[in-house]
């Protein structure tokens, strides 16, 4: 286990943020995990452990130790007669498993192609795009629990999902999750659910799992920047879900507004918002504010123009979330955890 004293995170954000970690922790091994905690606990500093920083809006410098996490791995768990199961240590990145898992013949992750970050920070907020959640391909993780200090596995009913949501949001720095396990069918269907993939196949007699991969790939590159090239973390906002009726009302004032339901089956049920079109509409979309900004091509996702800092696009991230509330009346929350 490599400690670093005082080291730069700059490379281990996506944002690019350049703050430092007192103790800057390389866990390469599982045991590692536990290790860490315990010199927190003895020498009574703070802890926290990241995967690939792309979910991270880094405010400040940290204090204590910062654990980065590092294991390798990934496995044909078993097989049945119905799913294979495929294992991947925490440390693994999230769109490899994604490309490996394919070339492999395992398929059902090809609509999370691309994703950036590790797989251990995946159930965390229950990543999804394009017709597909982590939840539903799911099966158990191992993870640490600081309560008992002891390493567990949780099923996909403790793990608790929803929407960007579960367990491991709900009580923060409990559990670290070091290594996932997916359950993924034999008899593959191709998930075309997402409109911009249906439309893309409609004409397409036989659609295969590599197909939406390479599809969703390019998808994503028209959309998003590339980290390497300017510092985001992808969306920045949740999707706000509101009432039937606020919905209803919102529609009424503004006939184009994006929204489709949380539920296809019950149309006065709740609806989800595309806060990107929220963002949009209040002319965010491409402006800058000082080294930060929103991204030109897409205004849910903020970026960082090389010498920005946590706190500048914390102010942006306000400004755009109160002219929003001004706007609709509705509320964003930011996706990103905030140190």
């Amino acid at each position: 286990m490599k400690i670093e004293l005082n080291a730069t995170l700059r490379e281990h954000n996506t944002f690019g943020f350049d703050v430092s970690a007192q103790y800057l922790v390389h866990l390469t091994e599982v045991v590692d995990v536990p290790e860490l905690i315990q010199k927190a606990q003895k020498d009574n500093v703070p802890w926290q452990i990241f995967g690939g920083g792309s979910n991270l809006v880094l405010a400040k410098d940290l204090a204590g130790y910062t654990g980065l996490m590092e294991i390798k791995g990934r496995q044909l768990l078993k097989e049945t007669a119905t799913h294979f199961y495929i294992e991947a240590m925490a440390g693994e990145s999230w769109h490899e498993l994604v490309s490996w898992s394919l070339e492999n013949n395992y398929e059902g992750l090809e609509n999370l192609a691309l994703i950036p970050g590790t797989v251990g920070a995946a159930p965390i907020q229950n990543i999804g795009a394009y017709g597909l959640e982590l939840a539903q391909v799911f099966d158990s993780l191992c993870a640490f629990d600081t309560l008992s200090n002891k390493f567990i596995k949780l099923s996909k009913e403790q793990c608790d999902f929803s929407y960007r949501n579960s367990v491991f949001k709900k009580q923060p720095g409990r559990y670290v999750v070091v290594s996932v396990c997916f359950a993924l069918p034999k008899e593959w269907k191709a998930n075309l659910s997402y409109a911009e993939l249906n439309k893309a196949f409609q004409d397409q007699a036989k659609v295969c799992a590599k197909d939406i991969f390479e599809k969703v790939c390019s998808i994503r590159q028209a959309k998003l920047p590339d980290p390497q090239v300017i510092g985001n973390a992808g969306s920045f906002f949740h999707n706000p879900v509101v009432g039937y009726q606020q919905h209803l009302e919102l529609k009424k004032q503004f006939p184009l507004m994006v929204s489709y339901p949380t539920d296809a089956s019950n149309l006065e049920g709740d609806w989800k918002l595309a806060a990107g079109w929220l963002i949009d509409q209040c002319g965010f979309k491409g402006q800058r504010q000082g080294h930060v900004g929103v991204y030109e091509k897409q205004a849910l996702v903020l970026v960082n123009h090389g010498a920005g800092t946590g706190l500048e696009l914390l102010g942006l991230a306000d400004a755009i979330k109160q002219k929003v509330k001004e706007t609709f009346g509705v509320s964003l929350t930011i996706e990103p955890i905030i140190y």
